[in-house]
């Protein structure tokens, strides 16, 4: 999608929503508009014979398309950010209809009791972008925002219990670079929480991050990535951590966790992933996401540096800078793929690192 690639490395690294015209606008929803009605494939399978699971829609009504419910929930989250940051929307009047459609108290209802009896489900990955969901409903100043987000609520409300009472007790973080990652998972939570106004969460969910990543040092960056890795487990930690300590504790404290990136093996972190035709098990898709995140982690922690003085700040500023550019690049190039592996669930990576300073996402959550 062409409205996409056109644009510049630094316009995607900016993370502002003027980028966001009708063809880029366009581009961004035609998937996320596409698959949270497609049921079929899904990674249950379909199974037409007795035993069998029930079809995605009647176990998950809202949230049943994109091949998987996270997949379901970050594509909502992608069409409503759209709508909140493009409001003249090419696509606004399919987009809400569509909502409106799903989003019901009778739908919300069934989500929430699925979760009760598989109270793990989607934890941590699904209920950070559920959270996620939510606080951009609450940013958004628009009568149907206010109806989705009341209509939503149980299941917010359900989550974010979930999230106190289970996930931010966790005693050691999953440093993986796929849908455990504890940080990736926290940044979620922690936006939520300053969004929504919520104290006691973010109180909570900054504790967990110092307990577990605060006297982090020496992060090994050259064995990334892994398998089937979408996010940087180092990059996506030293991002949580800005959002965590103050700037010049931040500052201190990436100095001592990020090694020399401008030498090997480290330098590795700064290119982006090259993305080799795969077997046709979604691998190749994971990458080109991890390019995308990259980018965004990248361009985060430059701006932190922005402006300030020190060890980090002389050492790291510009190799981030540089690095944030050409993942950006490298991802604008791949990510708006139409292979279903990708297309399901990549158009939301890049809205993200599109509109990252857009509010509800670190560091405007103000």
């Amino acid at each position: 999608m062409k409205a996409f690639e056109e644009l510049s490395p630094d316009a995607l690294r900016a993370g502002r929503a003027d980028a966001l015209d009708d063809a880029v606008a366009t581009a961004l929803a035609a998937h996320p508009l596409d698959g949270v009605e497609t049921e079929y494939p899904h990674y249950q399978g379909r199974v037409e014979e007795p035993g069998a699971p029930p079809r995605p829609a009647e176990s998950h009504p809202v949230f049943y398309g994109c091949f998987d419910w996270h997949s379901a929930v970050h594509s909502h989250w992608a069409l409503v950010r759209a709508l909140r940051l493009a409001p003249d929307h090419p696509d606004g009047a399919a987009i809400g209809a569509g909502v409106d459609e799903r989003l019901t108290p009778e739908h919300v209802a069934s989500e929430v009791a699925y979760l009760d009896e598989n109270p793990g489900f989607e934890e941590p990955y699904g209920w950070s972008w559920l959270l996620r969901l939510a606080a951009e409903l609450d940013l958004w100043d628009d009568p149907r925002a206010d109806a989705w987000r009341e209509t939503l609520r149980p299941l917010e409300d359900r989550v974010r219990r979930g999230t106190r009472e289970s996930f931010l007790g966790i005693d050691r973080p999953h440093r993986v670079g796929t849908h455990g990652n504890t940080a990736f998972a926290l940044a979620g939570v922690l936006d939520y929480a300053r969004v929504v106004g919520d104290a006691d969460l973010e109180r909570e969910a900054e504790a967990t991050a110092r307990r577990l990543y605060a006297d982090d040092t020496a992060a090994v960056v050259g064995a990334e990535p892994v398998g089937w890795d979408f996010v940087s487990p180092a990059l996506t930690e030293a991002d949580l951590m800005r959002r965590v300590l103050d700037p010049d504790p931040f500052a201190s404290w990436l100095n001592g966790f990020l090694p020399d990136l401008t030498a090997p093996p480290h330098d590795a972190l700064r290119s982006p992933v090259d993305v080799e035709p795969d077997e046709g098990d979604g691998a190749e898709m994971h990458l080109i996401g991890l390019n995308v995140s990259r980018a965004w982690c990248l361009a985060g922690l430059a701006d932190a540096l922005a402006g300030r003085d020190g060890p980090a700040a002389t050492r790291l500023r510009e190799p981030l800078g540089d690095a944030a550019r050409r993942h950006a690049e490298a991802g604008a190039a791949d990510v708006l793929t139409d292979d279903y592996a990708g297309s399901h669930w990549l158009s939301s990576f890049a809205l993200y690192l599109l509109t990252r300073n857009e509010d509800g996402i670190a560091p405007g959550t103000d």
